[in-house]
């Protein structure tokens, strides 16, 4: 199976890096700036599941071209419409398309342009990170990745992935339902990112607090009844999960979009707290919580659109 990895950021640089380790056939598509840097000083990984230093090959934009029997697309929800332009010329009559994308929307926008057939669908447990001097720094133990057929078929191409991934340090699953995992990614993401980034503190911080933990719970009950009003009720085993981890006052867990916000970057306002909003209202939930915390990130961008974010030039 040859594989061509969208960017050699954080998930994209870990997930395509073990990859590569372990002797499959990994191509990254990044701008001629990352290009220059893995040329000269390769993919450079940091986990507590061991460092690596790795040649990796390489293309551009304008050097891509079909030959890829699947592509991983590890872009912020946000860059999907450059993202998929930039691998459409990758995209031969059998590649498909494994998106690891935070959010739904990304699903029916990739099927309408690849069709449906050449969509896996897909989710990473995992945080890393880019650092400014180019290296992929993984800031937890976890690391795993689910995928599956739409259709929940047991496809050749699943169980290749599967075999490829099983040399690698990362845990790989498949679903029979992957939708089920991208809702359930929706309900823990969408609360934990609304909620840090509301607060600018991460889980044991708020935690921490008088009443933290409660409004934590609170804004996660009404994420777990929007997604049961979608028809994908989550069980006692993923509530009792997450109920614990925002009890825990030591977690240092807090969601990418807080250190997106907190450098001054672009954020996924849309693709999780915008879209988690629509969906309150039409489950008929109370959405004071994801109103707040929509609101809040929309007004960051307005201070970042403005220039007005602490730091910045006056």
């Amino acid at each position: 199976m040859k594989i061509l990895v969208l960017g050699a950021g954080g998930i994209g640089g870990m997930l395509g890096g073990r990859l590569a380790e372990a002797g499959a056939d990994v191509t990254f598509l990044v701008r001629e700036r990352r290009e220059a840097d893995l040329r000269e000083k390769g993919l450079r990984v940091e986990s507590p599941f061991g460092d690596c230093r790795i040649d990796v090959k390489t293309l551009t934009k304008a050097d891509a071209s079909h030959g890829f029997d699947l592509v991983l697309l590890t872009c912020k929800a946000y860059d999907l419409p450059s993202a998929v332009d930039s691998i459409a010329p990758a995209m031969g009559p059998q590649t498909a398309v494994l998106p690891l994308l935070n959010g739904m929307a990304h699903i029916e926008k990739l099927n309408s342009r690849f069709g449906r057939e050449r969509v896996i669908g897909g989710t990473v447990r995992m945080q890393a990170t880019l650092t400014p001097d180019g290296v992929v720094r993984q800031l937890n133990d976890w690391q795993t990745v689910t995928f599956g057929e739409q259709d929940g078929s047991d496809s050749a191409r699943i169980q290749e992935l599967k075999a490829l991934f099983d040399r690698t340090p990362i845990e790989a699953k498949i679903s029979s339902d992957i939708l089920r995992e991208l809702w359930m990614k929706l309900v823990h993401l969408s609360t934990v990112a609304g909620m840090t980034c509301l607060m600018r503190a991460n889980l044991g911080e708020i935690v921490r607090t008088p009443e933290g933990s409660d409004l934590l719970k609170k804004f996660f009950g009404i994420n777990v009844a929007i997604a049961t009003h979608a028809g994908y009720k989550p069980d006692d085993k993923f509530i009792a999960t997450y109920t614990e981890l925002f009890s825990q006052s030591d977690s240092r867990y807090e969601a990418s979009m807080l250190r997106d916000l907190e450098k001054g970057g672009p954020v996924e306002s849309e693709q999780i707290l915008g879209a988690m909003v629509a969906l309150c209202r039409e489950a008929g939930q109370a959405d004071a919580l994801h109103l707040a915390a929509y609101t809040h990130v929309k007004s960051y961008e307005q201070r970042r659109a403005a220039g007005r974010l602490p730091g910045a030039a006056s």
